[in-house]
């Protein structure tokens, strides 16, 4: 049986959206028995891609709003795997590291997810993953996509009743 049954496939963007809901599902338990939520995979990884990094620029870059930001950091920081210092050239701001536990869990978050990647995409070639990989990769890193959604995020939210 389909994820996406009838006529709803024949939309990209609804096939993308309930991939993507599947797909985080089975990150968050995949990631549960180490104790983390995707979120926390993000911050860890980009920590040990781009190194230290300030607190505010840290969720800018994940966009991820400051106090969703604060809380995960919190989290991370009570499970000794991130350290927060502030910063020696600017006293106001966190600097924001990865230690050695935290750079631990996330290799062992990451052997997780190659098996999760190889047994999701288990339907398609080898050459097809790939493809996947590629394609999906150039909407995330294009100039569109990160554009409509900074803009959606941007906007005021709705109050009830309006």
């Amino acid at each position: 049986m389909s994820l996406v049954p009838g006529s709803v496939a024949e939309h990209t963007v609804c096939l993308l959206l309930k991939l993507g809901q599947v797909a985080f599902r089975l990150s968050e338990d995949q990631l549960d028995d180490l104790g983390l939520r995707v979120r926390h995979y993000s911050i860890l990884q980009a920590l040990v891609d781009n190194g230290p990094q300030p607190q505010l620029g840290l969720g800018t870059y994940l966009r991820i709003d400051p106090a969703t930001m604060v809380s995960s950091l919190d989290t991370l920081e009570s499970a000794g795997y991130v350290s927060r210092a502030r910063d020696q050239r600017d006293r106001r701001r966190y600097l924001v590291q990865v230690t050695a536990a935290g750079a631990a869990v996330l290799d062992r978050a990451n052997e997780g997810f190659d098996r999760l990647d190889a047994r999701m995409l288990e339907d398609l070639a080898p050459s097809d993953r790939a493809a996947l990989r590629r394609a999906l990769g150039e909407l995330a890193s294009g100039s569109t996509l990160p554009a409509l959604y900074d803009a959606v995020r941007e906007q005021p939210v709705p109050k009830k009743g309006s």
